[in-house]
């Protein structure tokens, strides 16, 4: 019986399909434009902001954006002038607040001069400046003193040097001219019925071995012996808010920890 002859093997046809997404030219160019007028938008906000305030407004702006964090300022971009040498509004904060960014909307209308919380800080300021130039050696204290606005309102911090101490060294007892210092604060400050805040704080020096003690308890200790003796000079007890200690963790010197300014006590006049 005759063999039948093998068939050719098939031929293996591939289909190649394409798909576009989207259309001929994809979709990916509605993202860009999106951005595009997104970009817009915020810039033309921009050039109204400038247009509707006043420079005064514009840097009380900017002061409202600026970071707070010690690591995100290495200097003041303030002028601060006068007695007390505090910066300006437009500077940036050196120490880290909680709360401090704020998480309040801004209406700025124009010609706006300010509301009840800027004419109570101008008072609080006025007060302890003319408290602080009363006396030869308060004007001489002075120098240890700084004003600075905040998110929360007035700081006030009395900073340590190589020639002024708030208190004797690794205790919470006050100086002599810290008392003096102290004192001139409660009779300014006295009149007012605002809360307030204290902080303290440490430099980075270490105890020695062996030791009873560390600068969290240091800097908690002095805060608490500046709330009494504030109290001693006219502040009542419930208008403190909160007192903390903060040990070296804000440090107003960073590129320094061992610098004696970094040694203080901040205390805040809330808004």
């Amino acid at each position: 019986m005759a063999k039948k002859p093998e068939e050719p093997p098939r031929p293996i046809i591939v289909k190649k399909i394409t798909v576009v997404a989207g259309g001929h030219h994809g979709g990916a160019w509605k993202v860009a434009y999106a951005d595009f007028v997104t970009a817009m938008m915020a810039f033309f906000l921009l050039l109204w902001i400038l247009g509707a305030t006043t420079e005064k407004q514009r840097k009380g702006i900017a002061d409202y954006f600026s970071p707070t964090l010690v690591k995100d300022r290495k200097t003041g971009s303030g002028s601060g002038t006068g007695l007390l040498g505090g910066t300006s509004l437009t500077a940036k904060d050196k120490l880290p607040h909680p709360g401090g960014s704020g998480n309040k909307a801004i209406t700025v209308p124009r010609d706006t001069t300010g509301g009840s919380k800027e004419g109570a800080r101008k008072n609080q300021r006025a007060r302890v400046e003319a408290k602080l130039r009363s006396t030869e050696r308060l004007r001489r204290l002075a120098r240890q003193v700084r004003l600075v606005d905040t998110t929360e309102g007035i700081r006030i911090d009395l900073v340590d040097d190589a020639d002024f101490s708030m208190f004797r060294m690794g205790t919470t007892v006050l100086t002599p001219e810290a008392s003096d210092l102290l004192a001139a604060l409660g009779d300014a400050l006295g009149p007012d019925k605002g809360e307030l805040t204290l902080r303290g704080h440490t430099d980075a020096l270490p105890y020695k071995p062996g030791t009873y003690g560390n600068n969290w308890s240091l800097s908690a200790g002095r805060a608490e012996a500046t709330r009494q003796a504030l109290m001693r000079d006219g502040i009542a007890e419930d208008r403190f808010r909160r007192i903390e200690g903060v040990a070296d963790k804000e440090l107003l010197i960073p590129a320094d920890p061992h610098d004696p300014r970094n040694r203080r006590i901040s205390i805040t006049l809330l808004d």
